[in-house]
């Protein structure tokens, strides 16, 4: 127990649950051992910790040690950085490289978001893996190098596995020695030392006195569910220390104003609203929402299209109705209601969604024939229902907000700056 808690303090780590303790027991136990570890848990869990933990608790304390995000490494560079480039290998490779694989020999090299690490270099790391061989990139020649691989994902990997998304190969060498590391939501008791320690840290840093709590905020804070983890939690308790004034006994009430009401729902679906804002003020993104926001606007366009499609049948169109709905029929350039009506019912056949007699078609025909023409039915930026032509909108939208600023972006649409750096190649958003 003793060398427990001198672990906790060496690498500054808070709390007493059970599953903490035992991720804790085991990174102790495969440090001294040069097998690969596989750090699972969900982001801002203080994974990068347990690397820490098992590097400077072997013998390869004295090399170096490299925290990687693969996710952050545009994909067009990532096998340069990991294993070095030759000179003229691709354009800008004016001088020979070496990668981290070469720098860090006799070290060890921490790979965080290893699933968003591309399948042409998961192919590279495994041979690293199982021969100790790479290749720079632009060469020939194989090269070795003693360097300890710790691996980190916030995903599942086996789930990954199955869409063809991560090699099984690579996945059963990484997780030789799995480390569960558990969100803050499991930790109990832990949530409050936790904001004990850092209401002390911050008033140390703001020169103010730590805030607080009473027993119903205490209470509150423990029914949290934390989706940010430990990072959530102090960015909370920053900015309670900061803007609470000289009031430091924080109680339920207060503390809930600093916790973020829709936290605990957003593992369900939801839709994008052009007045949405984050805290920050911006507007939030994830490429979930987007593709259900796209899904339900041509849902609810098609179900617009039926209605108009009906009334014609049933003779029910007039000025007001045409101007509703003449966004659906924008990119079919006709200028009056006949070739509208036309156009309409052909559409309605074509879905097959009503089934009224051919008298009544006739009968909806003839008397589209006899509407006036309409004089300001004028065509209309062509509306694409397509997923790719809403994403790179989004994209664009993205990318302005933030003034080009990929990573602040990325944020913003919440995906990876290597993902991003991907849809603008894809797009050709370049410029």
């Amino acid at each position: 127990m003793e060398e427990l808690q001198s672990i906790k303090r060496r690498f500054e780590i808070i709390g007493n649950s059970s599953l903490l303790n035992h991720a804790i027991k085991v990174a102790t136990q495969v440090a001294p051992t040069d097998m690969t570890v596989l750090i699972t848990g969900e982001s801002g869990s203080g994974k990068e910790s347990f690397s820490k933990i098992i590097h400077h608790l072997s013998p390869r304390k004295h090399g170096q040690f490299i925290a990687i995000n693969c996710g952050a490494i545009p994909e067009g560079t990532i096998d340069s950085e990991l294993f070095g480039h030759e000179k003229g290998s691709f354009t800008g490779a004016s001088d020979a490289r070496k990668g981290y694989f070469e720098v860090t020999d006799g070290g060890t090299i921490f790979l965080d978001e290893i699933g968003e690490m591309p399948l042409s270099t998961q192919a590279r790391l495994l041979r690293v893996l199982e021969s100790g061989e790479f290749i720079r990139v632009g060469s020939s020649k194989a090269q070795r190098s003693d360097v300890r691989v710790v691996a980190a994902t916030n995903v599942r990997l086996n789930e990954a596995v199955k869409r063809g998304k991560f090699r099984q190969d690579l996945y059963y060498r990484l997780n030789t020695v799995p480390i569960y590391v558990p969100p803050l939501r499991e930790r109990g008791e832990d949530i409050d030392l936790l904001f004990r320690k850092f209401a002390t840290d911050f008033s140390e840093k703001y020169h103010t006195r730590p805030i607080m709590l009473r027993e119903a905020a205490k209470q509150a804070l423990l029914k949290y569910k934390f989706p940010g983890n430990v990072r959530q939690l102090k960015n909370i308790v920053e900015q309670i220390s900061i803007l609470q004034g000289d009031e430091r006994e924080i109680d339920a009430e207060t503390l809930k104003k600093y916790l973020p009401e829709d936290a605990p729902a957003q593992h369900f679906p939801a839709l994008l609203d052009e007045n949405q804002k984050g805290s920050s003020g911006g507007e939030q993104f994830s490429e979930r929402d987007i593709l259900y926001k796209i899904l339900f606007d041509v849902k609810r366009d098609m179900n617009e299209l039926k209605q108009l499609v009906l009334n014609l049948l049933q003779g029910r169109v007039g000025n007001d109705d045409i101007q509703k709905y003449k966004h659906l029929f924008a990119d079919t350039n006709f200028s009056d209601r006949q070739q509208a009506a036309a156009f309409l019912l052909e559409e309605g056949r074509h879905h097959g969604d009503y089934s009224h007699s051919e008298s009544n078609n006739e009968q909806a025909e003839e008397s589209a024939l006899e509407y006036d023409p309409v004089e300001d039915v004028t065509p209309q930026e062509e509306e694409s229902f397509s997923l790719e032509k809403k994403e790179k909108e989004t994209i664009i939208k993205a990318l302005r907000k933030n003034n080009h600023k990929r990573k602040n972006a990325a944020q913003d649409l919440g995906i990876s700056e290597r993902t991003l750096y991907r849809k603008i190649k894809q797009y050709e958003l370049e410029d």
